[in-house]
């Protein structure tokens, strides 16, 4: 007998999957993993009911007036599929998305639908949602590289492993740049997203950034698949090498670390600018950020800039918010909405500026 009492299986690094089914089978093997180290088949599927929800949980358990059906944080996965079908990478998605719901409630900011997440690990996931109550639906996924970007750029200052090396081996402390050298950073950024394509996934790809998608299948259930690449599935990744190496070369460390906030302050613009082209983002959808490519340095800062010169957002210092480990957070919550363990008081669920949608959830669910 452990303190354990949920597991929540997440697919993790999805780039190097031949297709979205693989996930799957990923999951599948993970399950096994934690049969074999002694989790029970109940600490990992939703509670059917109030008897097998965990005993010190049970009074905080909604599930004798709501059962979970398959949303998390509120938000179903796209229409007609779990949504990996779509892309590898949507669970991550879920998660961070519902990661950034819960740390948005220590940040004061009201990140409830709609919204739009945005996890900048090694690879790029997140979503977009629609405002529908109870329940929101999931209408655009984001895909591709994220992180693999900025690793291309110091793995070609030599001062990493040229293959495994992470711009996080290099950047321990905030660096920040002013003046002249903001702007020669600036420069170098706009240079290296030449060679990035930030766009809707066309039709036919089988991978983008390396994640297997299918668009066509996207495209039948009006989900909108956004996706971040550099050449083909990073094929041009040494290109932006050769670019490090060239800036560490003429303007040192320094501008490396420099550079690395406004590429991803333009990646933020671009992958909003490219949902509001889309038509799935509204004036007060809220964007949530996290990941490493994400938070650290000076990003927030220049990513809140960025979004208010877009002057198209209603309030962006109140809608956009930067969370830490959103997949974690999003995990923990995950096992919370399989038990119905909402809190009515400080919902995560409904839209934002609203109330708690406890009420449209038991109307749904006893209309059958």
């Amino acid at each position: 007998d452990t303190n354990l009492h949920f597991v929540v299986r997440s697919t993790g690094v999805v780039a190097g999957f031949a297709s979205p089914e693989d996930v799957g089978s990923f999951i599948l093997a993970l399950a096994d993993g934690c049969l074999k180290a002694g989790v029970s088949p109940k600490h990992m599927t939703p509670a059917m009911g109030i008897d097998t929800v965990p005993d010190q949980f049970k009074k905080h358990s909604l599930i004798e007036k709501v059962a979970f059906l398959g949303a998390v944080a509120g938000v179903l996965p796209p229409t007609g599929s779990t949504g990996v079908e779509i892309v590898a990478n949507e669970m991550e998605g879920e998660l961070a998305t519902a990661g950034i719901k819960e740390g948005a409630k220590w940040a004061g900011v009201d990140f409830r639908n709609p919204c739009l997440s945005l996890d900048f690990g090694t690879t790029l996931d997140g979503r977009v949602t629609n405002s529908e109550t109870p329940y929101a639906k999931t209408i655009g996924n984001f895909c591709g590289l994220a992180g693999a970007i900025p690793d291309a750029i110091v793995q070609g200052t030599g001062l990493v492993d040229p293959e495994t090396g992470t711009a996080l081996d290099i950047f321990k402390e905030k660096t920040s740049a002013s003046g002249k050298k903001l702007k020669q950073a600036e420069k170098y950024a706009e240079e290296i997203h030449e060679h990035i394509s930030i766009e809707v996934v066309p039709e036919g790809r089988e991978r983008y950034g390396s994640v297997p998608v299918n668009a066509t299948a996207a495209k039948t259930i009006g989900v909108v698949l956004i996706g971040c690449d550099v050449g083909k599935d990073g094929s041009d990744l040494p290109v932006l090498s050769e670019i490090g190496k060239r800036i560490y070369e003429s303007d040192g460390i320094k501008m490396i670390a420099a550079v690395m906030d406004p590429i991803a302050a333009i990646s933020v613009e671009r992958l909003v600018q490219t949902a509001i082209d889309a038509g799935i983002v509204t004036k007060e959808t809220a964007i949530g950020i996290t990941g490493r490519a994400g938070i650290t340095g000076n990003k927030p800062a220049l990513i809140l800039e960025r979004i208010m010169k877009m002057d198209f957002f209603d309030d962006p210092e109140s809608q956009v918010v930067f969370v830490d480990d959103g997949l974690a957070r999003g995990a923990a919550v995950m096992a919370r909405c399989m038990n119905s363990l909402g809190v009515p008081k400080n919902p995560i669920g409904g839209n934002r500026g609203g109330g708690c949608v406890l009420a449209g959830r038991i109307a749904l669910q006893n209309s059958g």
